[in-house]
């Protein structure tokens, strides 16, 4: 005799087995879906605020709800605060008005980690700042606080791994802008190191070369080597923006002295010429470069003072001060032969 089973009847519900399984599936689905918040609702409906008595509310405290719960109060406390908080925003209901047994909708569960923090430390003032800091850059609490808990190890991530290090460096630099005492302390630092004070030498000759192709392509102004300037002809703005723009299409992290080396060359040559190419700049361009270095002596004999004659004298300087007069009086013959006649 052949029996045929009913497809059917295989797939239905067992009484007594399934029941267990449907409850544990929507406790799951509930908790996927509002992750913490189920367990801080326990609490916050079951947990009587501080400042109310037993008398007043069916509650309990938050340790007879631990030994309920066969854990520390502590731990019921850490979810009775991150509920605490986000009531404060608005987020869910306040405690007193809960009561025990209540069902609410919850928020998502990815609003959980903002106002939970499952480390002691973020009790204190510090753990506050790197808390709210967590916040602001989008990242669980938590995560911050074990790095702070643990230089050691940030340390050895920042030695090992360059990306971690450009992290560092980058929120550095976000925190020195505030921080003067901070300032003072990597300055120092860079002044008792050989490397990095010519590092820093060399990029800020990079920087005022970039600045001088800059200043040229984006305000039209020439520096010429004397000192004067001078509006930049079209052709030679032109060609700076070139290179400037060269310079900006750089990926980020690539080494830019060689580019930097060639825009300003270029550019210090084609204002070299350009001077020269005009008669009228030639000669403003000698003029100016003489008063400058006219400026300069005239400003280093000012300074020199002869009250100590005796002790400071030497027939060298008398020797070298009567050639310095003798090419003065040649130079002032040849100015004032080349003086226009009135």
């Amino acid at each position: 005799m052949t029996v045929v089973l009913d497809p059917s009847a295989q797939s239905a519900p067992i009484q007594g087995v399934l029941d267990p399984i449907s409850c544990d599936a929507r406790n799951f689905g509930a908790y996927a879906r509002t992750g913490g918040w189920t367990f801080a609702l326990k609490v916050a409906r079951s947990v009587r605020p501080g400042g109310q008595s037993a008398d007043e509310t069916p509650k309990v405290s938050a340790k007879e709800f631990a030994e309920l719960a066969g854990c520390s109060p502590e731990r019921v406390m850490r979810y009775y605060k991150a509920w605490d908080r986000a009531a404060d925003y608005g987020l869910v209901p306040h405690f007193e008005v809960l009561v025990p047994g209540q069902d609410i909708e919850l928020p998502d569960a990815e609003a959980w980690q903002t106002y939970y923090v499952s480390r002691s430390s973020a009790s204190s003032e510090r753990g506050s700042a790197i808390t709210e800091a967590a916040a602001a850059e989008g990242i669980r609490p938590t995560k911050a606080l074990e790095v702070a808990e643990n230089p050691t190890a940030l340390r050895a991530a920042i030695l090992a791994d360059p990306s971690t290090a450009q992290a560092a460096r980058t929120a550095l630099l976000d925190r020195v802008k505030e921080d003067p005492a901070l300032q003072a302390e990597l300055a120092r630092d860079i002044a008792r190191t050989d490397e990095l004070k010519k590092a820093v030498a060399t990029e800020t000759r990079a920087a005022d070369r970039i600045g001088y192709v800059r200043q040229i392509a984006e305000k039209g102004q020439i520096r010429t080597p004397a000192g004067q300037t001078l509006d930049a002809p079209a052709e030679l703005r032109s060609e700076a923006e070139r290179h400037l723009s060269l310079l900006d299409e750089l990926d980020e992290g690539e080494d830019t002295g060689e580019w930097v080396t060639e825009a300003y060359d270029t550019m210090k040559n084609l204002v070299v010429e350009t001077v020269e190419a005009d008669p009228e700049l030639r000669v403003q361009e000698r003029r100016t470069k003489f008063y400058s270095s006219l400026q300069k002596a005239t400003e280093v004999f000012e300074e020199l003072t002869f009250d100590d004659a005796d002790d400071i004298y030497e027939d060298d300087m008398v020797q070298r001060l009567e050639e310095l007069q003798q090419a003065i009086g040649s130079c002032i013959t040849a100015l004032r032969s080349a003086a226009p006649r009135r």
